[in-house]
């Protein structure tokens, strides 16, 4: 009988592979988040060395943040939720094998290169040609097996959810490719094919766009899944959810310019990006407000899952974080805040507040699914580690406000004969306590990763994958 019907099961073992190497690289990329924090409270940490410097680590710091723990999170619920979405099974076993492998190896060459300071120097972009191309591939692939999977589906109904992974899919790999225009004169050195204020315009719309379609629009897809699982109700207004997915994905590409007010980039082409980044507000709410109307009648859930804790707090975060950024956005509040500790703080709300709590509350909806258990080893576990993701959070943002607004009146305070008040030392050594605060944040948020990782590990142990399998044949079948 399981033979006549094992090709409709899910591919549940790449997804597995995803999950478990979203909190690998997670305990990893926050970990060294939390030493390059404490090189700015203790320099010495630098240890004298090329490699271990703060200039060389940060780049690493973001890579293995953004592409290896959320890339990893993106991957597997992606993989997840359209498997059971369209009630068929991934278009090609190898293929997605192809996917993981080749994205692991993409992190491990910024591991090896970015220390050893090959790079572009472009924020986010930092890998180095054969990297960069290496990268293209996987992600073409990942399209092909994603959209591949939509167009074998059993369900006549695209969900939601599959419409933001699509774009964030497809939006990704036109960012990736036209910013990496490159001209290679070395195995390890290249020039960007753009230059001046164009390369920084290009830059810029890759950048924030890594921001919002990788950061945002793939992961409001895990959103619109999650959420409703877990909660067990329905989406709160499917047809916001349209208008949602279509207003963001039309404002967010043109916010890029906010990032270079009082640059050499034309005036108008800066009011353009602040003006779009003004009206993004509403986007971005419409799907906060659409995520947490969604608990409308379980509300008391929360007392008790703290799984569903971290969902719903994530989409607090996002909404919070994506109000402070069209503010930030407006040139007289950025004549402020740019290129203070503000900016680091905003990225973080985002960062841990939403796309890191989203990921985590989503991985632990999915492991004892996929390993073929009723629940996680601990529940006392996961809630411990919500109140030290949670308390670690505000701890860094709160410091980086409050660093971020101190450094920018600082240095813009003027004697009576024009001269500046404070000098670059003196403004460094008021954000000092910030600094502390920030890695003691920083160190709170890492310390829950290693509960997850120990919550993860007890629940693998005591798993029977093929249990869960089982389960996914079954459900496919029923589903028919």
């Amino acid at each position: 009988m399981s033979t006549a019907i094992s090709p409709t099961a899910y591919n549940y073992k790449v997804v597995r592979q995803f999950a478990i190497m979203t909190v690998v690289w997670g305990i990893l990329g926050m970990g060294l988040g939390v030493f390059i924090a404490s090189q700015l409270v203790w320099p010495e940490l630098n240890f004298g060395l090329p490699w271990t410097s703060f200039g060389r680590l940060r780049p690493l710091h973001t890579n293995l943040v953004i592409f290896a723990f959320g890339g990893c999170a993106l991957f597997a619920t992606s993989y997840y939720v359209v498997q059971r979405t369209c009630q068929t099974r991934l278009i090609s076993d190898s293929l997605a094998a192809f996917t993981f492998w080749g994205w692991q190896a993409v992190i491990v060459g910024a591991i090896v290169t970015l220390p050893l300071g090959y790079t572009t120097t472009k924020e986010y972009a930092e890998l180095e040609w054969p990297l960069a191309i290496l990268l293209a591939i996987v992600w073409v692939t990942y399209g092909l097996v994603f959209f591949g999977t939509i167009t074998k589906r059993k369900t006549k109904h695209i969900y939601v959810g599959n419409w933001f992974y699509g774009a964030f899919i497809v939006v990704t790999a036109m960012l990736h490719i036209v910013n990496h225009m490159s001209l290679p004169v070395s195995l390890f050195k290249s020039y960007s094919a753009y230059s001046g204020a164009t390369d920084a315009m290009i830059q810029w719309w890759y950048g924030h766009n890594a921001v919002g379609f990788f950061l945002t629009t793939g992961f409001l897809g895990m959103m619109y899944y999650f959420v409703p699982k877990q909660a067990e109700r329905p989406i709160y207004s499917y047809r916001l959810s349209i208008v949602h997915f279509w207003a963001l994905i039309t404002l967010y590409i043109w916010a890029g310019p906010h990032h270079l007010h009082y640059t050499a980039l034309p005036d108008w082409a800066q009011s353009l990006g602040m003006a779009m980044s003004i009206i993004l507000l509403a986007p971005s709410w419409g799907g906060m407000i659409n995520g947490m109307m969604t608990l409308s009648g379980a509300w008391h859930k929360l007392r008790t899952d703290p799984i569903l804790r971290f969902l719903v707090v994530s989409l607090a975060f996002y909404g919070m974080s994506t109000f402070e950024g069209p503010m930030m956005a407006i040139k007289t509040v950025n004549s402020l805040s740019h290129y203070t500790d503000w900016t680091i703080g905003h990225v973080h709300a985002g960062a841990l507040g939403w796309v890191a709590m989203i990921s985590i509350g989503a991985i632990y909806h999915m492991i004892p699914k996929l390993f073929g258990r009723a629940q996680m080893h601990s529940t006392a576990l996961i809630n411990t580690h919500f109140w030290l993701a949670t308390i670690g959070t505000v701890l860094y943002i709160a410091s980086m406000w409050v660093n971020g607004i101190t450094q920018g009146l600082m240095w813009r305070a003027i004697n009576d004969d024009g001269t500046l008040t404070y000098s670059f030392v003196e403004a460094l050594q008021a954000s000092h306590p910030g600094f502390i605060v920030r890695a003691l944040g920083g160190a709170f948020f890492a310390t829950g990763m290693l509960f997850m990782a120990y919550n993860v590990l007890r629940t693998v142990r005591a798993s029977n994958p093929a249990e869960a399998e089982d389960a996914a044949k079954i459900a496919v079948v029923g589903a028919h």
